[in-house]
């Protein structure tokens, strides 16, 4: 006789596949990176990859609409999914499960938020600033991401968050490198502390990969010593984004202003066979 799941079941499973179907629909690497990883971190990355985009396409997409308003009810309905383990939003109900389950600290959850507020102004980030968001909008999804990885190891989360920190960093820098040229033009942003988007040269660029590439080295000693089932999707990640910035470093200034610098998914698709051949090796 065919098992019919019990309706809370049927519910939390249904939200958790609606943060699959997200984050396969918006980002290619992420779900292949997800894909290597063991099964048992497939739903609750997904499940962080879901809120976190949600609320990025709020201050990024909505333009037409009041974001203010609606991120400030989505950060209201984030608080109250964690506090009543349950909500109708799919999203934060998938999201408060693995909050709840993996113990995922709320001040991680307040950083990333208060980031996503940051974006609603044009702000011209200071050093201080420029901390802070990166903290709150990549290296504290990383530390959600590691919180999964450990599963109650408190010890190996604490010796494990800087890397986690720095590859979050080393990422969401990539992307701001990239995609600097339509930040400034649709957004009015240029993240990079001291940067005049009007002046950006060669010299400017070769400061900011220095310090991307400090982050790579630093999150790559962590990489190896994650848990073998998060090690591969982790890695992955890593070489894509790796990938992405040895592009760019050999593009002039110029260049990256005038364009946004892409990985072909074929590209995408050897680095996976070459990084799960390395990894069954025991040679990531």
């Amino acid at each position: 006789m065919k098992m019919i799941p019990a309706p809370m079941t049927l519910f939390d499973n249904t939200t958790l596949e609606c943060s699959k179907l997200i984050t396969q629909r918006y980002s290619t690497s992420f779900t292949l990176g997800i894909k290597t990883l063991h099964p048992r971190f497939h739903d609750p990355i997904y499940a962080i990859y879901g809120f976190v985009r949600f609320a990025d396409e709020i201050v990024d997409t909505f333009h037409s609409h009041d974001r203010a308003g609606l991120l400030e009810r989505f950060k209201q309905e984030t608080y109250q999914a964690l506090e009543e383990k349950i909500s109708l939003n799919p999203v934060l109900h998938a999201f408060q499960m693995v909050v709840n389950k993996y113990k995922i600290d709320q001040e991680f959850i307040d950083a990333f938020l208060r980031s996503m507020e940051m974006d609603l102004s044009d702000q011209k980030y200071d050093c201080d600033l420029y901390d802070e968001y990166i903290y709150g909008s990549a290296e504290v999804v990383g530390l959600m991401c590691l919180r999964v990885f450990c599963e109650g190891d408190t010890e190996m989360f604490d010796r494990l968050k800087a890397s986690a920190c720095a590859l979050g960093a080393a990422f969401q820098k990539v992307n701001f490198l990239r995609d600097i040229r339509s930040d400034y033009q649709d957004r009015g942003r240029v993240y990079f502390p001291k940067v005049d988007f009007r002046s950006f040269c060669n010299k400017d660029k070769e400061e900011i990969e220095q310090d991307i590439q400090q982050d790579f080295d630093d999150a790559y000693e962590g990489i190896l010593a994650l848990p073998r089932g998060a090690q591969l999707g982790v890695y992955l990640a890593y070489i894509y984004y790796l990938k992405l910035f040895k592009k760019i470093k050999q593009l002039p200034a110029a260049q990256i202003l005038a364009e946004r610098v892409r990985v072909p998914d074929n590209t995408k698709f050897a680095l996976l066979l070459s990084s799960y051949i390395r990894f069954q090796l025991n040679t990531i």
